[in-house]
Parts: structure tokens; C-alpha cells; sequence
């Protein structure tokens, strides 16, 4: 069965998260800890993504279409504030895949994202960050020697190469390490926690 109007709904919810991200970009302001202004709208998509899950269930293809499938799970992705809500969408999401509904790379993704969020390895090494030496590295993975192999599982491309295409991104966007390594570390500690990620 087809939404229309819900796959509309949702492709505008991710234009306005893409948008938002150009103007943070533009002005310099990505990079540094959680953008206040993007934290509130990826709040807001969260809850209207979760309305709409509410009446559709989980929005995959066969519901509506590939291109807003694939903007649900950009929300979802960004939905970092919403621990439980996210917990609930990889279990949706990973039904989806089992049924062919979703792409398993989303699911791939959004896997580790909560690993990381949770203090956990990661499988497929999707989720970078800066170390303390001001480089973009994957966050820690579990298994070094076969997450390649995991990867290309789910049709992703090599660790070596998305590190490349990270570190790119990043000098593109003119997003730089941050100034104190220790303190971000420690805000990102307590973020975590006050948000429900970690006790």
C-alpha cells in the first residue's frame, strides 16, 4: 500500500535537516560539539517521523517508495537525542531488510551509530570521529581483520576507502578537531548520559 502524502511529509522533514546543515556549513559553525538550532530539529523530525511510524509502521519501500525510505532513515539517523526511539527504529529497520523492504546498508549504519552512542564496538566501522591527534578515524571496531568483509556483506566500500572519503568531506566543510580533545570527550560523556545513552 502506497502514502503518498507521508512520503512527501518525509522527504520535506530531511530537506529541512540537509538545509539547515548547509547553512551551519557555510557559516562555520559545524563541527564544534552539537549545534543547538540542529539538535531542535532533529528533535522535531524525530517526533513527526515517529507520528507518521505510529499510522504506517516503519516506512519502507514498498510503503513509500525508495527516495522517502531513504530520508526516514537520514531522520532516524539523526535522531541522536532520542535514544529509545532509535533502539525501536533499528529493530523496525532490521525487519525491513530480513523482508527486502530497506536497504541493509541504512541498517548497517544505523547499527553502529547506536553502538557508538551506547560505548560499544562497532561491526561495519560506519561511525567516525576525531582522535586525539586532530585526525578522522572510525570509531573503535571490534574486529578489524573482518570488517571489510562485513562491509561489502551489505554493499559498502572499504574501510580504507571511506576514511579517505571522510577526510575529504571534513576538509571540504572546513570542519576542524577540536581545541581541547579531553574536554570534548568529557561533554560528550555527560551529553550522553543526560540524554539516555549510557548510565
Amino acid at each position: 500500500m502506497s502514502h503518498n502524502h507521508f512520503a512527501e511529509r518525509i522527504i520535506e522533514l530531511k530537506n529541512e535537516d540537509l538545509e539547515l546543515r548547509d547553512q551551519l556549513i557555510k557559516r562555520g559553525e559545524l563541527g564544534e560539539g552539537y549545534h543547538k538550532e540542529m539538535e531542535q530539529l532533529h528533535s522535531r523530525n524525530a517526533k513527526k517521523l515517529n507520528d507518521i511510524m505510529d499510522i504506517i509502521g516503519y516506512p519502507g519501500i514498498d510503503k513509500v517508495g525508495k527516495e522517502a525510505s531513504e530520508a526516514a532513515w537520514l531522520i532516524i539517523q539523526h535522531a541522536i537525542g532520542q535514544p529509545e526511539l532509535m533502539r525501536k527504529c533499528v529493530r523496525l529497520l532490521k525487519d525491513a531488510v530480513d523482508e527486502q523492504k530497506a536497504d541493509p546498508k541504512n541498517l548497517a549504519y544505523l547499527s553502529d551509530r547506536i553502538a557508538v552512542f551506547e560505548g560499544k564496538p562497532q561491526l561495519y566501522g560506519t561511525q567516525f570521529d576525531w582522535n586525539e591527534n586532530g585526525e578522522m578515524v572510525p570509531n573503535f571496531i571490534d574486529n578489524i581483520t573482518k570488517v571489510n568483509e562485513r562491509r561489502k556483506s551489505v554493499g559498502l566500500n572499504t574501510l580504507e576507502e571511506q576514511t579517505a572519503i571522510i577526510r575529504e568531506q571534513v576538509k571540504r566543510e572546513n570542519q576542524s578537531p577540536p581545541e581541547d580533545f579531553s574536554k570534548r570527550k568529557n561533554e560528550l560523556e555527560i551529553w550522553k548520559k543526560k540524554v539516555g545513552w549510557i548510565k
